[in-house]
């Protein structure tokens, strides 16, 4: 469903009026993958090395949020949780689609959490990654994250908080994400969505730990020993708070679990997401 020669553009739905971008694979259960927030980041380059792995045993559905990637980029209300909340229970009523499992990478995360808490009869079960949604003073990875400004060398300083190996870090992968950040509209959009001061973005992406305690989902947590971007400390928190939780940490792995052990990680969501429940 993509073109080969830009294969970040996929379908497209309209969804409560923002028109959505997104991959689909596969057949089977449906997966829904939710991107971070990181500058040029389209659903494409957070998910391109899970995407077939993961298609082989469930319905792959990976959308660009609103503002990212391909998808609309409202001028008018802003950006906030509330809205990204309604547009992938939107997405999800535009596919048909009752009930769906969630991967959500950091700002997805956080969006997941938020999500098994105002809907749950919506998810199955839950996956989150280097995840938001808990409060925690914000790093100078994630502050340098959002307050980037264009330009392709910043782009790959950008990269070297994401990554543990500087050797990932490679001219491709700030090649994908530059480009991303030079559509039309991305860098309004990412400027207008956390301006300084930052701290205040962390905590409108945080959920209240008394409403996190109540999600009974059965939950994967997973994290990189090595973040810089979102301290390890919250994947603890969030372990301590969701009952039906279990925490894997990656060693030497930076923010990019999905990416600097893609297969491992692969495998571990689909043994997660395929075993009988608990």
């Amino acid at each position: 469903m993509t073109d080969p020669g830009q294969p970040e553009i996929g379908a497209r739905v309209d969804v409560r009026g923002i028109g959505t971008n997104y991959l689909e694979a596969g057949s089977g259960p449906p997966l829904l993958l939710v991107h971070g927030s990181g500058p040029g980041v389209t659903a494409y380059a957070n998910w391109r090395l899970n995407i077939g792995d993961l298609a082989r045993h469930f319905r792959v559905l990976a959308p660009d949020m609103a503002g990212f990637g391909f998808s609309d980029k409202p001028t008018t209300a802003g950006y906030s949780m509330a809205r990204w909340v309604d547009q992938l229970v939107g997405f999800l009523d535009a596919l048909g689609i009752e009930r769906a499992s969630l991967v959500g990478n950091s700002f997805g995360g956080g969006l997941g959490i938020r999500v098994a808490v105002e809907h749950p009869e919506r998810l199955d079960r839950l996956v989150l990654m280097g995840s938001m949604g808990v409060s925690f003073p914000i790093t100078e990875g994630l502050d340098q994250v959002w307050g980037y400004q264009p330009g392709f060398e910043n782009m790959r300083k950008i990269l070297d908080y994401f990554a543990y190996s500087r050797d990932l870090v490679s001219g491709e992968l700030a090649e994908v994400r530059y480009r991303a950040a030079l559509a039309p509209g991305v860098q309004e959009a990412f400027s207008a969505m956390f301006p300084a001061p930052r701290q205040r973005w962390v905590e409108a992406m945080s959920t209240p730990e008394d409403q996190i305690r109540a999600v009974e989902h059965e939950t994967l947590i997973v994290h990189g020993r090595d973040d810089q971007v979102i301290p390890l400390s919250n994947a603890y928190r969030l372990l301590g708070l969701i009952e039906r939780s279990e925490l894997h940490v990656f060693g030497r792995c930076g923010h990019w679990s999905q990416i600097e052990w893609a297969a491992e990680f692969n495998a571990l969501l689909i043994r997660f997401l395929t075993r009988k429940a608990a």
